[in-house]
């Protein structure tokens, strides 16, 4: 395993700073390395000019955007969580509610899409959250407080036929389970 590669891969898509210590798990090696590799690609990073920057707070790593940038990324980030979802946002929102917590991986195969994006701006826009499972080595997605607080229920399971969906295999049935929401909205 290429330590580095892997390291820099959960820092992309991870939306949040990951400590030394989960980094370590889900790579399944000592603190020490993640530490020591970490250090390493933060002043790899700092080299010549970079659009992307690994930065370290602690005992935390994360990727972010260059700090010339940074008007540039308020704006976009602005837009993109000002304006309404797009259908396949308001999918994979569904599929989270109806069937979270729920891994990339499966929302993946459910959609038949790579929904890194769209996950992406659901956890901008304070619509999902992610979980870790440690001992899976994968993130798990759940909606939100506020997004059950928009819908105006006090349980996902007072969303409409949720007993059946949550447990029915159909994606014909959840998506269309979605549009009946959004028409209620």
């Amino acid at each position: 395993m290429d330590i580095k590669s892997s390291l820099e891969s959960l820092l992309f898509i991870s939306a949040k700073p990951m400590s030394i210590g989960k980094l370590a798990e889900f790579l399944d090696i000592p603190k020490e390395e993640v530490e020591k590799t970490g250090d390493e690609l933060v002043a790899e990073y700092k080299t010549g000019h970079k659009v992307i920057q690994i930065v370290k707070n602690k005992a935390h790593f994360q990727m972010v955007s260059s700090p010339e940038n940074s008007g540039l990324v308020r704006k976009f980030i602005s837009d993109e969580t000002s304006g309404e979802l797009s259908r396949p946002s308001l999918e994979t929102l569904t599929i989270i509610a109806y069937r979270g917590p729920i891994s990339k991986f499966d929302l993946d195969r459910i959609r038949g899409v790579n929904c890194s994006l769209i996950i992406r701006n659901l956890l901008l826009r304070g619509l999902v959250e992610a979980e870790t499972d440690i001992k899976k080595k994968e993130i798990y997605y759940r909606v939100t407080f506020d997004f059950i607080r928009y819908l105006g229920i006090n349980d996902l399971k007072e969303l409409p036929d949720y007993e059946k969906l949550n447990s029915d295999e159909s994606l014909e049935k959840i998506l269309a389970a979605s549009e009946n929401i959004i028409e209620e909205k």
